[in-house]
């Protein structure tokens, strides 16, 4: 059998933007890039017109000297608010945040995080009497969670020496050690806190890793694990 080549009239036209080969029925449209003249397919049209082509039928519009009107870049309007005193020249490492950041142009100037007021820390008074520390100290942990894990130790060694001290180098601490023949845990709070509380800070398995001074007691515990002087 012999092959017949089937031919179509007329010639392929080509996306000039995209460089696609038009369907057959699909029709250009025409726009105007540096003096010369381009067809568009209809996927491309907003894409030429993004890119400043001008289309075919609104060329008179540049005979007559009005341009195409774009948006004009954020530099280019910044440096323009500049000019007509709209905006203060940048000064330092803020310049280059201005040229940096996608403003809107009513959009104010952020305030930066350095600049705003820092929050004041607040600090309470601590008592000077060491006896005031110790009572303060032992009325916390009475409140806190750790009361319950001495009164469940207690259960099984019965009751540990207990050392309430306030620590002479940072005079706002306050150490607890409890102390059994087994095991001890120490305690501390820092009475300056806002809402001090008590935290554990060691613990141990061997008395001789206290020091004599721990080991001394000054306050007494019960078997709920509460604390007296």
């Amino acid at each position: 059998m012999n092959t017949k080549a089937i031919s179509t009239p007329g010639t392929d036209t080509s996306c000039d933007f995209c460089g696609r080969t038009l369907l057959r029925g699909e029709s250009a449209k025409f726009y105007v890039n540096g003096g010369a003249r381009r067809a568009v397919c209809a996927l491309c049209t907003s894409r030429a017109v993004h890119e400043g082509w001008l289309q075919e039928g609104a060329v008179h519009e540049l005979e007559a000297g009005d341009a195409p009107v774009r948006r004009r870049s954020l530099l280019s309007r910044l440096r323009g608010r500049r000019a007509s005193g709209e905006v203060p020249p940048p000064s330092g490492s803020l310049a280059g945040e201005l040229d940096s950041r996608a403003w809107d142009d009513a959009a104010p100037v952020p305030v930066r995080a350095r600049d705003q007021p820092r929050e004041a820390r607040r600090v309470h008074a601590v008592a000077a009497n060491p006896d005031l520390k110790i009572a303060s100290a032992c009325g916390l942990f009475n409140a806190c969670e750790h009361r319950r894990t001495l009164a469940g130790v207690a259960r099984s060694l019965g009751l540990p020496t207990v050392a309430v001290l306030p620590c002479e180098a940072r005079p706002s601490i306050v150490e607890l050690v409890v102390a059994w023949e087994l095991c001890w845990y120490r305690y501390e709070v820092d009475l300056s806190e806002e809402e001090p509380h008590v935290g554990l800070s060691a613990h141990g398995y061997e008395l001789d890793e206290l020091s004599e001074l721990e080991r001394t007691a000054n306050a007494i515990a019960d078997e709920s694990g509460g604390l007296t002087v």
